[in-house]
């Protein structure tokens, strides 16, 4: 069992930061990647980005809306997981989670956190 807990949401202004970050606990030696999701209001939750949990290198994957404003990176020695969120929009509104997936493919990702809203004012 992973347990997940991220903080660090808020609201911000468009064209703002904010950083997420996300504990993890547990058997996290199983884990491959971690990634990030989130959920709009009245919309389906949307693969943000990942990261190769174990192993040498950090391989990271970008979903296309936030390529290039938003980066994850971890911490294996603390078992964290950080989102630093750039130049944010109004549609980055959502509520932001983080996910660890024991598939080497991370096609599925098996446990998951209980979220923490981001709201970017116009």
């Amino acid at each position: 069992q992973v347990q997940l807990v991220e903080s660090g949401g808020g609201l911000v202004q468009a064209g703002g930061s904010l950083r997420l970050s996300c504990a993890a606990s547990g058997g996290t030696a199983s884990v491959y990647y971690m990634g990030w999701f989130r959920q709009a209001p009245g919309k389906e939750r949307e693969y943000v980005g990942r990261i190769r949990w174990s192993g040498i290198g950090t391989y990271t994957d970008y979903s296309d809306p936030v390529k290039g404003r938003f980066t994850i990176s971890r911490d294996n020695a603390k078992s964290t997981l950080d989102l630093q969120m750039n130049t944010l929009k109004p549609e980055d509104t959502a509520v932001y989670y983080c996910a660890a997936s024991t598939y080497i493919t991370a096609h599925q990702y098996d446990y998951w956190g209980q979220g923490t809203q981001v709201t970017v004012s116009s």
